[in-house]
């Protein structure tokens, strides 16, 4: 058993996982740049030690600093959280040469999903569905010509090394591929410092679907359903529910299958989830994050379990603590981004905090690390808050999220919670009809109306 907890993280995350280590006896440690001195994961953690400067590159990017951290305060494992290092091979590599544990999986198999090419010829490997596209890296327009050619347009030109929705490009047509090519490249170079970029077929309408999958390390698997991410902006996800209000029980069940059973072949260890375009029935795989979610929450709340002592637990050396056959879809759940930027073109608005209130009540939670008096520094991500709800069925999770929205008290700072009322409002989102272009769409007719 862990005794002590390194967090590489901060902010909502950082708490989420302090809260585990308490229920589970383990101490925490809490890492902090000096714009972060008075952050609340830094009160809340059982020791706190400061590794850089403000800057995220000299301090939760330096690994260097981290692995000193858990020297001087002799942790043996290490929570990523999410972003940072949380999918860095090479920093899961440099723990394991300093014999302390990643909370997480392999460097391997880090190694082998952070890439997109890579990560796709695995998925055909294992059964997975994925989207038809070039087959490796497109190194040249000519070559890029001849793809779209036989797959037929529109298409979508992606970096390999890519995330977050840079080093995307859609091409409707020849006509507009020379450019999309080129952007798309450049791009990636600047992002990601690689240049490589891959073609595939741009599906219409698909809704984001993702599979929340949990191996052992030891070839057994589960899948926790899916959720539904569909509502997102600039390819950023803003709105996320489970289980998706378009997935039938029999669709369920065949993908979850799909993915548990690749999982385990992997012998993957720890939380992993699998992304997918889903349109007219079909699955097809876009890629692997193997890491805690954003939106884990909502999985949460909808089994009833908790994904991040199960993290460690597996991490320990533990079997999993449930089977498929526990894992039995309760009611509905639905979680909402809180990112402090100013609308309607959602520039980032860090500042400080004069009043801040938690709403409350029967099946709601709210993931922050803010606190009245707060200054949000603005050096990092503008995610401030994860709101999320829980209810019987859709419509009650959703009347649940209007109450929670109306209690939530954020003064001083600009918020996107007026947008949430506004999706509220829309029948599309009342009845669960929308896809990955909705929002896109919505925004431009609404909030720059």
């Amino acid at each position: 058993m862990f005794e002590k907890i390194l967090i590489a993280n901060r902010g909502e995350i950082a708490l989420r996982v302090i809260r585990a280590c308490r229920e589970m006896g383990i101490r925490s440690v809490a890492v902090h740049s000096t714009a972060d001195s008075d952050a609340m994961h830094v009160r809340m953690a059982d020791e706190a030690i400061c590794i850089g400067p403000a800057s995220s590159t000299d301090s939760y990017l330096s690994m260097p600093a981290i692995i000193s951290a858990c020297e001087v305060t002799g942790a043996q494992a290490i929570h990523p959280g999410y972003g940072f290092l949380s999918e860095n091979a090479a920093f899961v590599q440099m723990l394991e040469d300093h014999d302390l544990t990643f909370i997480g999986p392999s460097a391997a198999h880090i190694r082998m999903m952070g890439d997109k090419i890579t990560a796709k010829e695995t998925a055909l490997a294992l059964g997975i569905p994925v989207v038809p596209g070039s087959e490796g890296g497109v190194p040249d327009l000519d070559t890029a010509r001849a793809a779209a050619g036989d797959m037929g347009y529109p298409v979508i030109i992606k970096a390999t090394a890519g995330g977050g929705g840079r080093g995307m490009k859609v091409a409707n047509t020849e006509a507009e591929l020379e450019n999309a090519f080129r952007t798309a490249r450049s791009e990636a170079k600047s992002a990601f410092g690689n240049d490589e970029v891959y073609i595939e077929k741009y599906l219409q309408r698909p809704r984001h679907i993702e599979v929340q999958v949990f191996g052992d390390g030891k070839g057994n698997a589960v899948h926790l359903g899916e959720r539904d991410c569909s509502l997102q902006r600039r390819h950023q996800k803003v709105f996320e529910e489970a289980p998706s209000p378009s997935i039938t029980a029999e669709q369920r069940a065949r993908i979850g299958g799909i993915c548990a059973d690749a999982v385990a072949k992997m012998g993957y260890s720890g939380a992993g989830t699998i992304e997918f375009l889903f349109e007219d029935g079909e699955f097809y795989f876009i890629e692997m994050n193997t890491r805690l979610q954003v939106e884990h929450p909502v999985t949460e709340a909808i089994f009833g379990v908790d994904l991040v002592r199960e993290q460690i637990r597996v991490a320990e050396g533990l079997p999993l603590s449930f089977t498929q056959d526990d894992l039995v879809i309760n009611g509905h759940a639905i979680e909402v981004r809180i990112n402090a930027e100013k609308l309607p073109n959602f520039a980032p608005c860090p500042g400080k905090v004069n009043t801040f209130h938690a709403p409350g009540g029967l099946g709601v939670r709210m993931d922050s690390a803010l606190y009245g008096g707060y200054r949000i520094p603005p050096y990092y991500d503008s995610l401030i808050g994860k709101l999320i709800v829980h209810g019987r069925d859709r419509p009650e999770a959703l009347q649940r999220l209007r109450r929670a929205l109306g209690e939530l008290i954020i003064d001083g700072i600009d918020t996107t919670v007026p947008l949430f009322f506004e999706l509220l409002d829309a029948p599309d989102v009342q009845s669960g009809d929308y896809n990955i272009h909705w929002l896109e769409k919505f925004l431009d007719r609404t909030l720059k109306a």
